[in-house]
């Protein structure tokens, strides 16, 4: 006789077992009851019928593609940012209001103009960092680079000199 015959059997609702459950039951047969009841899956998702939905994945530029959509509005500005400004500002003094709406709609320029060139910092919190404090923006993170990877042994290294000293 093989050991997992029971865990095998593929009991999934009681509609598996016809009359049988409902036999048990009216005829007082408690333990036939429970033992069919065991043998019932535990797990939901396979009593509940679930059809599968292939999902179209969809982004913004295939939205934007489909419905011939221009470019989204940038949100901080950039180099070309200024000059763009600089045409609406231009069609809007040539043209008047309704004109540069025009020329917004169709290519829009930047929600928010930002301080270039100072590494995303407000402008006065920038001009008052030390010049020490600037080369280090412009270098990058070169500081945590050049932490050693023992550092841990020195320092326990250190603070046994320390300690041996005090005691001398």
């Amino acid at each position: 006789m093989k050991v997992h015959t029971l865990d095998k059997a593929e009991l999934i609702s009681e509609i598996q077992y016809g009359s049988n459950l409902n036999h048990a039951m009216e005829a007082g047969r408690r333990a036939d009851f429970a033992l069919m009841m065991s043998l019932l899956s535990n797990d939901l998702r396979e009593n509940t019928p679930v059809e599968k939905i292939d999902e179209k994945k969809v982004t913004e530029d295939l939205l934007r593609q489909r419905f011939q959509l221009a470019d989204a509005q940038i949100l901080r500005s950039n180099e070309e940012s200024y000059s763009r400004a600089a045409s609406q500002a231009n069609q809007f003094h040539n043209g008047g209001l309704a004109s540069a709406k025009l020329l917004h709609g169709l290519a829009p320029d930047a929600m928010a103009y930002m301080p270039q060139d100072t590494h995303d910092l407000p402008e006065d919190v920038y001009h008052n960092l030390s010049g020490h404090q600037r080369r280090q923006l412009e270098s990058g993170n070169e500081i945590f680079n050049a932490i050693p990877q023992d550092l841990y042994n020195e320092l326990v290294t250190a603070k046994r000199h320390s300690e041996m000293n005090l005691y001398v």
